[in-house]
């Protein structure tokens, strides 16, 4: 089954060329099934990149998902065209009445402001709460899983002296997650931050189960039963170029910037770069869509008060 977007998104056509199923919402009218109600709330500043990134990977699987993108309600994004905004997203007030089977937050370019000093702290932490009555499941990605685990159980992110940069090895820790159905013991993911979270104080907190993590970058992905969450801080949607974007756009900008750890072709930024972790990517997605198709009720309204 395909995933359902509108046919004039960017994301459409992308999609379509890749040989990815998508369908109209002219088209999914006439099936007749649930489809599984998916939230993106979109944080990153590149919108249709990110829309892309994810809907690629949700609309990978046999079900067939409608796609619901939301924006902060007062935050004004600067790098992508009100006209899109206007068109194709809606604002967390004006969707916070409806239930939704799962819920993505992305990650955001702000990890070194304390999360009181962003500005929309307080619609964030409205929408976190609100995730617990209204959200069967929520996946926080990077600083959008950061926010989650310490808005839920006061873990703290920490500053790195240096950014972790590159694709990093990591290990399965619960080959029999439902989540890792799939998964090898040992693959990369891609890793973009200034800030990490530390597994000793994720471990301090009952009910918090680490599912993958690396000896040189922490823990990654982490369970929370209790909050019907999942959290992962670094970056399995990531095409294969965007670590190279952002190298580039910093050696123009003239940030200091290491070279991507183990992305490049004998570690030559001239050469172009290997996506290894993609098929991993798609195995983690599709785990959590598929999870959620088995335990969310068919009745939307029972979200929320329903045992996961």
């Amino acid at each position: 089954m395909p995933i359902k977007i509108p046919q004039d998104l960017p994301a459409y056509d992308i999609l379509k060329r890749e040989g990815v199923m998508v369908m109209s919402p002219e088209q999914a009218a006439r099936q007749d099934i649930r489809p599984l109600q998916i939230g993106l709330l979109n944080l990153m500043p590149k919108k249709i990149q990110t829309e892309t990134q994810f809907a690629r990977l949700i609309g990978a699987t046999p079900l067939q998902i409608e796609f619901t993108l939301i924006r902060m309600t007062e935050h004004k994004p600067r790098n992508v065209s009100p006209a899109h905004m206007e068109a194709f997203y809606h604002s967390f007030q004006s969707i916070k009445h409806r239930k939704l089977d799962g819920l993505i937050i992305t990650g955001a370019p702000i990890e070194h402001l304390p999360f009181e000093q962003v500005t929309y702290w307080d619609e964030m932490q409205e929408v976190m709460d609100w995730t617990q009555t209204n959200v069967h499941s929520t996946f926080g990605v990077c600083w959008g899983g950061m926010a989650m685990i310490n808005h839920f159980h006061g873990v703290e992110k920490h500053m790195l002296d240096h950014k972790a940069f590159g694709c990093f090895r990591h290990r399965n820790l619960a080959p029999a997650s439902p989540y890792l159905r799939g998964f090898s013991d040992d693959f990369v993911i891609p890793v973009s931050r200034w800030t990490e979270m530390r597994q000793d104080e994720i471990d301090a907190v009952e009910g918090l189960d680490t599912l993958l993590g690396s000896d040189e970058v922490g823990p990654c992905l982490v369970e929370d039963r209790a909050h019907r969450a999942l959290y992962i801080f670094n970056h399995f949607e990531y095409d294969t170029d965007t670590l190279k974007q952002e190298y580039d756009r910093d050696i123009a900008n003239g940030t200091p910037i290491n070279v991507p750890i183990n992305y490049y072709r004998n570690e030559d930024p001239s050469q172009p770069p290997e996506n290894r972790w993609r098929s991993h990517a798609h195995l983690l997605y599709g785990n959590w869509i598929n999870q959620i198709y088995q335990t969310t009720p068919f009745d939307l309204n029972l979200i929320g008060a329903a045992t996961p």
